[in-house]
Formats: structure tokens, sequence, C-alpha cells
């Protein structure tokens, strides 16, 4: 029997299949998206007056020409980002312009606010444009973790030094012009946030006193332990916890202290895996829920508000604006009212900001106001979607919190509206007036674009002839 043959090079396996960009996918659902918002404006039109409005066309022109640029933007240097979020974005917005300007029509609510949001949209579609071209990797952003989280804290704090708007201190104003500092600071946090976690997560999970070890009665024997990580480790944490709470007390802005601390509790859970952190988390935010709604007069009245909101009623004041919210959700009905023919704008001054959703309610119906919360979800989902397929922990973190961030901030406004948990005074992401919030919106999801577009990237091809060299 002759000897083997030494053996043969073997053929370098073919490349992997590219995954399709689905560009033109993401186009054909803009311009569905636009189609349907200028529906609404025009069905808006129509109850109003019987006619169409005579600006539907330029309404409809500027939203197709402002998501037509992003789109160009995303195509240039986004490839392969997911084709659902930049669509998702523009429907939101849309259909937020157009509630907007349909409360626009009940002059007791004063001055005209949508072309207003126009314009702060464009800013904000702007701002998305100039994310996607800039940033070319969202791993930059890693190092300037401690500047974003002093940035944030001077945001933060800066609102303590101007008045009061209706009770809470969130606002700038100043010549006419005013912003609202929290909404951006929210971004500076998940970057920070990420940036800390992703460097001490080892720490924080694997370091540290056991206080307690339970074990399951089961058949596994599976043992759990809860661990508390070491002071230097553990300061930053009670830091946050402190933070969240002195903007709930000097502030009086349950809503952004809520989302604050949520953030971070999440993205604690995401970066360590331990469930107790959980349950510390909830402990705290009861603790602070607690004494801030005992002491601060303001978190005390929206408390008892959410306890009983038909309390001015039996007193024979009239209904509150919680009432009214929950009102318009009950004649909203399965299929609501049609847009423009709902009686929403009774609830007052916050019908366009903290109560837009229940005029979705009222007008859209409960079909309407699952469609959008099925809207959200998807947006939320493709976010924590993008996480899981990043390699990198700080782009891992950072995209569960901006994804985490619009969860929250949905659930916190549609609980408040809804009377499950007290009123927190935010702005429903893209559908609320609120120049700062959908600014802010347009920034988060252009980072989702860019952490999409490098998890979903395909990795370079070798270069012919290097392996071997390196050989």
């Amino acid at each position: 029997m002759s000897a083997p043959s030494a053996t043969a090079p073997t053929a370098p396996p073919p490349p992997a299949p590219r995954p399709p960009a689905r560009r033109g996918v993401e186009l054909c659902l803009i311009v569905g998206a636009v189609a349907v918002a200028l529906y609404g404006y025009a069905e808006v039109g129509l109850a109003d007056g019987g006619r169409l409005p005579p600006d539907a066309a330029g309404y409809g022109g500027g939203l197709a020409a402002l998501a037509l640029l992003a789109h160009l933007a995303v195509r240039a240097r986004a490839r392969y980002a997911d084709p659902l979020l930049l669509p998702i974005a523009v429907l939101l917005n849309g259909i937020g312009l157009v509630l907007i300007h349909r409360l626009d029509l009940a002059p007791s609510l004063g001055p005209e606010a949508a072309d207003s949001q126009l314009v702060w949209s464009a800013v904000g579609v702007g701002l998305f444009i100039t994310v996607v071209l800039a940033l070319r990797d969202h791993r930059v952003l890693s190092r300037y973790t401690y500047v974003s989280g002093t940035a944030a804290l001077a945001l933060m704090v800066a609102p303590i030094f101007f008045p009061a708007v209706n009770g809470a201190k969130i606002w700038i104003r100043c010549a006419g012009f005013s912003i609202q500092p929290g909404e951006f600071a929210k971004v500076l946090l998940a970057v920070f946030f990420a940036g800390y976690l992703s460097a001490n997560r080892a720490a924080l999970a694997y370091t540290g006193r056991q206080i307690i070890r339970i074990r399951r009665l089961d058949r596994l024997g599976w043992v759990r332990r809860l661990q508390l990580p070491t002071a230097r480790v553990l300061g930053p944490v009670l830091v946050i916890w402190l933070m969240s709470v002195g903007v709930l007390v000097l502030e009086r802005d349950l809503g952004t202290s809520l989302l604050f601390f949520g953030l971070f509790v999440v993205m604690l859970y995401v970066a360590t895996g331990r469930t107790g952190w959980i349950a510390v988390g909830l402990l705290l935010a009861a603790a602070g829920a607690f004494a801030a709604g005992s002491l601060e007069p303001h978190v005390h009245s929206r408390v008892q508000d959410w306890l009983h909101p038909f309390a001015t009623i039996d007193a024979g004041l009239g209904p509150s604006q919680l009432a009214q919210s929950l009102f318009a959700f009950a004649g909203g009905g399965l299929l609501g009212a049609g847009l423009g023919q709902g009686h929403s704008y009774l609830i007052g001054f916050a019908a366009k900001s903290d109560f837009v959703l229940a005029t979705a309610g009222e007008e859209l119906g409960l079909v309407g106001l699952c469609a959008l919360f099925l809207l959200y979800g998807l947006l939320v989902a493709r976010g924590f979607r993008a996480a899981l397929a990043l390699r990198d922990p700080f782009g891992r973190l950072l995209t569960v919190g901006l994804a985490s961030l619009l969860a929250l901030q949905v659930f916190v406004i549609a609980g408040g509206v809804m009377d499950l948990i007290p009123l927190t005074g935010m702005a429903m992401p893209f559908l609320a007036q609120g120049g700062s919030s959908v600014v802010t919106n347009w920034i988060i999801v252009a980072l989702l674009i860019r952490a999409s577009d490098r998890a979903r990237r395909p990795e370079p091809e070798p270069v012919p002839g290097v392996l071997e060299v390196a050989a």
C-alpha cells in the first residue's frame, strides 16, 4: 500500500453573502408614513371646515422633504441601519403635528403651536442628519464619559435658578426663548452610564461583600446571592440616587426623577445581570418617592389627584385635568370619534403637551391607541435588537439605555394620563408639543441608527495573502 500523499492546500471558504441593506424598504415605508400624516391633516380640515386645508400640500411637502433628507443621510453614511427606525420616527412626528394642529383649532387653548412644532421638528431632523453624518463610530462617545456626566449634572441643576412654571422648575426662559435642559441631560446621562458601567461591570458583578445567600428549594439546588460591591464602586450609584431625589425635591419634577433613576437601574441590571440590583433600585425609588410625596406639596398634590381623580367633582368644583382625560378615553370607545371631532381641548392648557395622548384616545379610539403603542414598541424593540447584535460593551449598554429612555418615557406619561401612576408632566415622545423634547428624540433615533448600522454591517473581507504572510 502506498503512503498517503501530502495534504493538499484547501481553498479558502467562500465569502459570506452580504446582508441586504434594505434602504428601498425604508424609502417605501417613509412614503407610507408621510401619506398617513397627510391623510390625518386633511381629515382634520374636513372635520373643521368641510373642505381640504389650503396648506395641505405645503404641510405634506415639508414633511416629505425633511424625511427624504434624513433618508439620504442614512443611505450615505449608515447603509446597513435598521430600515424601520426612521419611518417610525417620521410617522410618530407626523401624527404629533396633526394632533397639535387639531388642538390649535380650539381657540381656548391659546396661541397656535403646530407651526412652532414643525420648526422644531426641522431642527431635530437637522441634528439627526448631523449626528448620522458626523459620528462615524458610536464608540467615540466612550471617550467623553465623565464630560457627559458633568454636562448632564449642570443641565439638571440650571433650572433651579429660574422661576417655576406650572409648579415645576424645569424650564430656562431667556429673551422669549425657552428650553427644557432635562431633555438633553437624559441623552448625556445615557452616555455617562454606558461608559461607567462598561468600565466597572466586573467590579459591580463579582466583587464586594456577600450579605445574604438564598438556596432555592427545587431539584436544581440553585443558589442565589445578594452581594454588595465595594464602597468605591457603590459610591456613584448612591450619588445618582441622591441626584434623582434632589431633582424631585428642588425642581418638583417627578417625571424626570423617575426617568433618570429608572434608566440607571435598567442599565445597571443589563451590565451586571444581577436581579438584586432591580430590588435595590425599587426600594430606593420607593423610599425617595415616599419622602418627596410626604414633604413636597407639589408632589403631594399629584399623588392625591392620582388617588382621587374625581374628588373635585364631588366637591362641586368641576372635573380636574385628570378626570377630563379619563372622560376623553372613555368617550373614544373602540374606534374613536374621528380626527377633529372630539372634546379633549376641555382639558385645558396641557392638552397639547402632557395630555395629548387623551386626544388620540378620544379621536382615534382604542384601535388608534394600540397602533400608537405598537409603533413605540417596535421602536424600542428594534433598539434592543441592535444592542444584542453589537459586540462592544459600551455600544450595547448605550443602545439599551437609549431604547429604555423611550420605553420609560412612554410608560410614565401613558400611565399618568390613564391614572395608573401619578402625573409627571413630561412630553410624549414625538407626539406632544415641546421643542426640546422633539429635538432630543430625533438625536436618540440618530444614535440608534448609527448603532444598528454597526450591528448589521458585515465584517470586512480578509485581504488575500495577509493570512499566509502572518503565518
